[in-house]
C-alpha cells in the first residue's frame, strides 16, 4: 500500500532508500510533496529521481515514490 502524503509532512526531510537526505518538504498538494533540494545534492541523484537540474526551485515527489512516512521524515522506495 502506498503511503499517503498530507500537510503533516511539510517540514520533514526526504531521504533516499539508504537514508541519504535529499531535501526538505515545503508544501504538499494532492498527495504530491514539493521538495526544496539540499544545495549539495549530487547531480546523479537528482537525475536518477527525474529532477533534472539542481538549480531549479522545488521538485516533486509523488506518493507512489514513497516507501514510508515517519515522524522524522519521508523515505523513498528502493526501486527508484
Amino acid at each position: 500500500m502506498t503511503p499517503t502524503l498530507t500537510d503533516d509532512e511539510e517540514g520533514k526531510t526526504v531521504v533516499d532508500a539508504s537514508g541519504e537526505p535529499l531535501g526538505l518538504i515545503t508544501t504538499v498538494e494532492d498527495e504530491t510533496a514539493f521538495v526544496e533540494p539540499n544545495p549539495d545534492l549530487a547531480e546523479s541523484i537528482a537525475a536518477r529521481l527525474g529532477w533534472g537540474s539542481t538549480d531549479e526551485d522545488d521538485y516533486t515527489v509523488h506518493a507512489d515514490a514513497v516507501g514510508g512516512v515517519s515522524d522524522d521524515g519521508v523515505r523513498l522506495r528502493d526501486e527508484l
